[in-house]
């Protein structure tokens, strides 16, 4: 968390200006009224610094900006679905699992469905053999983060790459 004008305790400070130009080694309050006489304020950017560092900047936009940044950042965690029925076939499997694959190594998470329709859901089995041939064919690639659990009509896994 970052100390802002009277909160910081230090003091002298290193000062850094809003264009990035380093003022020097100066007292606090100096400090201060450097950064209100452009209407700034004086934020510590290197608390573990002796002296600190602190930046003259818009704190309110830093804030701001920071918190797009960090949502942006866990927005990026992608979630992928990829469905399968019980009797997919051989093409369409291999299809799917590179695509499953593919999803992985981009860092995304992946739901495997498999739905049943009609009278499929007296095979269930089929649906388990399934998963655990997906399972076999991803290899070390993913980690399984919820088990094949059946939920109505369909059977779902999620998986997630080793990376993360």
């Amino acid at each position: 968390m970052n100390r802002v004008n009277e909160e910081i305790t230090a003091p002298q400070v290193i000062v850094v200006d809003s264009e990035g130009t380093r003022l020097g080694v100066m007292p606090l309050s100096e400090a201060i009224a450097v950064a209100q006489k452009d209407d700034l304020d004086l934020v510590e950017v290197g608390p573990k610094d002796t002296p600190p560092i602190c930046r003259v900047m818009d704190f309110g936009r830093f804030k701001f900006k920071s918190q797009r940044k960090r949502k942006q950042k866990s927005s990026k965690k992608m979630n992928k679905e990829v469905k399968f029925r019980p009797v997919t076939d051989v093409g369409d499997y291999q299809v799917k699992i590179k695509r499953i694959i593919k999803f992985l190594e981009a860092g995304a998470r992946v739901q495997i469905t498999v739905r049943f329709r009609g009278r499929e859901m007296m095979h269930a089995n089929l649906a388990e053999d399934l998963m655990t041939r997906v399972i076999e064919d991803i290899g070390d690639l993913a980690v399984i983060e919820s088990p094949p659990k059946t939920e109505g009509r369909q059977m779902m896994m999620v998986i997630n790459s080793k990376s993360t």
